[in-house]
């Protein structure tokens, strides 16, 4: 039997136009025997026929539609339609290099107590070189639960990327899929995830990150002001409210009995 990795991905109008890069990037991949991907595209706020036929038409992948939600919710209803038993995270303005869902596989296949996996990132910028991402990688191997919720907690940084991640399913169906925020929704996944479960850094590259000027991250409320503080806010309690629930699982006690 054939086992699934579902890729997710949010799209918006204004993003459609780099979809090819990231269909002939996934199409490079050569997953370990036995796997296979599919593809899990939905448009946010658009309709079906957004996508180009030249994708739509493989019958790996699938796309749906819906009312605009932004990244979080379009993330969330992609992740609802996937058959996965892992599920990897690709933004539609992203490419995967070579390999990148193969290391994915392998990790999580010879660490069953691993959650997650995250990657080293490179830059892609417009001329179309590649820098390396600047936040400082940590040593590749094992990311033990809690690290990297500390550092972010007097940071506001999460020391990797977040846009690189491959998750159990079943992970992160126990912690309820994506925050619905208009960004930051993936760095609010890391945070639920590393007080959940060990992760795991893998030191190859395995996400180019395009730089241009209309991805979220441009924009003026992305690092400050009222709504900052709230996304902030919003990933502080429930990272915290996870981290209390974890503690007390592993104590034998209910939250009703403290």
């Amino acid at each position: 039997m054939t086992r699934t990795l579902s890729v997710v991905t949010p799209v918006h109008k204004a993003a459609v136009d780099f979809l090819p890069a990231a269909y002939a990037s996934l199409c490079a991949q050569e997953p370990p025997e036995g796997w296979a991907w599919e593809w899990l595209i939905q448009v946010d706020g658009g309709d079906e026929a957004d996508v180009p036929a030249s994708i739509s038409a493989d019958p790996r992948v699938k796309v749906g539609s819906g009312r605009h939600g932004g990244p979080g919710v379009a993330r969330t209803l992609a992740w609802g339609r996937g058959q996965g038993e892992l599920v990897k995270v690709l933004d539609a303005d992203d490419v995967l290099p070579k390999g990148a869902l193969a290391r994915d596989i392998e990790v999580l296949e010879e660490n069953p107590s691993v959650g997650w996996t995250v990657c080293r990132v490179l830059d892609l910028m417009p001329d179309g070189s590649l820098q390396h991402y600047t936040l400082g990688d940590p040593e590749p191997g094992l990311l033990v639960r809690g690290e990297l919720y500390a550092y972010w907690s007097s940071t506001h940084r999460p020391m990797v990327h977040p846009a690189s991640l491959c998750i159990r399913e079943s992970l992160l169906a126990e912690i309820g899929g994506w925050m619905a925020l208009p960004a930051s929704e993936d760095t609010a996944l890391l945070m639920a995830l590393d007080v959940m479960a060990d992760g795991w850094f893998i030191g190859e590259p395995g996400l180019h990150y395009r730089k241009h000027p209309g991805q979220t991250t441009a924009h003026p409320d992305h690092r400050g002001g009222a709504e900052w503080e709230a996304r902030m806010g919003a990933i502080r309690k429930r990272t915290d409210a996870l981290a209390l629930r974890r503690s007390l699982a592993e104590q034998g006690t209910s939250l009703t009995e403290r």
